[in-house]
C-alpha cells in the first residue's frame, strides 16, 4: 500500500460549493492534496460528478475520500441535503467553504431588479444559508468547525459596471463578521478570503458581458484594465489562491475569526 502523507487538513471533512470549476475546484483539489475528505458541490451536478471522478482517478491510493453533490445554494432544503450527504459519506463536517457565486455586469443606470436579486440571492443569501446550515451541523456534532467565505476585491470598493456584485460581496464580509461573533461560543471560526483578478471561466464570462454592454471594446480588455494596478504585475491563477484557503481550513488558523484575507497581488491596499 502506498504511503499516505499527513497534510495540513488530514482527516478533515470539507464541503466546497461552486466546486465544478475555477477557484472552487482548485480549493477542493488543494484540500485533497493535503489529506482532507472533500465534497465537490455545484449547481451543475453533472459537472460536479465529472470533477469528483477525475479527482478519484488522480488521488487513487493517496488517501482523502471524495464525493459530490448538486446544490442550489439559495434553497435551504438542498443545502441541508448536501450536508447530510457529506456527513453520511465522511461521518462529520469540519470545514464548509461558501464559494458559489455569480456575476452579471450591467451599467449602473441599467441595473434591474432581476439582476439585483439574481446576484444577491446567490452571493448573499446563499452564503448566509450555507453558514447557518453548516453551523447547525457543527453544533450538533459538538466538535467546533470552520466556515470560510469567498469575498472579493469588490467587497472593498465599488465598481461602476458590477454594482450588485459589489454589494453582494460587501454582504459576505458583514455576514462573516456577524457569524464570527455569534458562533465563537461554539468553537466555530468564520473567515473569508478576497481574490482579485483570477484567470478563470468566470472572468472570461465577465469579459464577454462587459463587451456586450459597451464597457469594453475588445476581448481581454476588461482583465487587462482591471489588472493594470496589480503590484505583482500579473493576474492570479487559481493555484495562487489555494495556499491561503488551505491555511484557513487548517489548524494553523485556529486563532483567526471574523477576518477577510486579501489575495489580490497588491491590487487593493486596505
Amino acid at each position: 500500500m502506498a504511503d499516505i502523507p499527513l497534510g495540513r487538513v488530514a482527516g478533515r471533512s470539507c464541503i466546497v460549493t461552486g466546486a465544478a470549476r475555477g477557484i472552487g475546484r482548485a480549493i477542493g483539489e488543494a484540500l485533497l492534496d493535503e489529506g482532507a475528505d472533500v465534497c465537490f458541490a455545484d449547481l451543475n451536478g453533472d459537472d460536479a460528478a465529472r470533477v469528483a471522478a477525475l479527482n478519484e482517478e488522480r488521488m487513487a491510493g493517496k488517501g482523502g475520500a471524495i464525493t459530490y453533490a448538486a446544490v442550489d445554494v439559495r434553497e435551504r432544503e438542498q443545502v441541508q441535503a448536501m450536508i447530510a450527504h457529506t456527513v453520511e459519506a465522511f461521518g462529520k463536517l469540519d470545514v464548509k467553504f461558501n464559494n458559489a457565486g455569480v456575476n452579471k455586469p450591467m451599467n449602473f443606470l441599467d441595473v434591474t431588479e432581476d439582476n439585483w436579486h439574481f446576484i444577491m440571492d446567490i452571493n448573499g443569501l446563499g452564503c448566509m444559508i450555507g453558514m447557518q446550515e453548516a453551523a447547525a451541523q457543527m453544533i450538533k456534532q459538538g466538535t467546533g468547525g470552520k466556515i470560510i467565505n469567498t469575498a472579493s476585491i469588490a467587497s472593498r470598493q465599488g465598481f461602476d459596471n458590477v454594482a450588485p456584485y459589489c454589494a453582494s460581496k460587501w454582504a459576505v464580509v458583514s455576514l462573516t463578521q456577524s457569524a464570527a461573533r455569534d458562533l465563537a461560543k461554539h468553537d466555530i471560526t468564520v473567515t473569508g478570503f478576497a481574490p482579485g483578478v483570477v484567470a478563470t471561466e468566470m472572468w472570461e464570462e465577465v469579459d464577454r458581458d462587459l463587451m456586450e454592454i459597451g464597457a469594453a471594446e475588445r476581448p481581454g480588455q476588461a482583465m487587462q484594465d482591471f489588472s493594470a494596478d496589480i503590484l505583482k504585475g500579473r493576474v492570479a491563477l487559481p493555484g495562487d489562491i489555494t495556499g491561503t484557503t488551505t491555511f484557513l481550513a487548517s489548524r494553523d488558523s485556529d486563532y483567526m475569526t471574523g477576518q477577510i484575507v486579501m489575495i489580490d497581488g497588491g491590487m487593493t491596499l486596505v
